[in-house]
């Protein structure tokens, strides 16, 4: 069921890209990003109590709770970053760049995760460098 999901995310991860272009024409970056946000957290709190998971956040230690939050950091700088290299350049170019990040995070899941690395999945990692190199140049 996972990949349903990694299907849905990657579809609305590309509405995102094109939405977001056509939104920043004209907005600054960083007050486009902080909308976006508003709109994200509106959305998010909304699921959390409507399905009341809510109740839970005490059960959250601190551990989990201190990686959550540099997770939330990073997803904070990478969309302002995100949403000023839309604003200057070609969606086409800046998604497959961004998308780097899958081959980032395999190589940082076997450093830092212990993850095995298979032949398969370092193939894979290559083919999306490559086909990135191919995209912007």
């Amino acid at each position: 069921m996972w990949w349903v999901y990694a299907l849905l995310s990657a579809l609305f991860a590309s509405l995102t890209a094109i939405f977001a272009k056509i939104g920043v024409t004209q907005v600054n970056s960083n007050l486009a990003t902080a909308i976006r946000t508003i709109v994200i957290l509106l959305v998010a709190w909304g699921i959390v109590f409507f399905r009341g998971e809510h109740r839970s956040i005490q059960n959250i230690s601190k551990h989990s709770l201190f990686f959550l939050i540099i997770s939330g950091l990073a997803t904070g700088l990478s969309w302002i970053f995100y949403f000023k290299a839309l604003q200057l350049g070609k969606v086409s170019q800046v998604a497959p760049v961004d998308k780097l990040s899958v081959a980032l995070t395999i190589l940082l899941a076997v450093v830092f995760l212990g993850e095995a690395l298979n032949w398969k999945t370092a193939l894979g990692a290559l083919l999306i460098i490559g086909g990135t190199v191919l995209l912007i140049y």
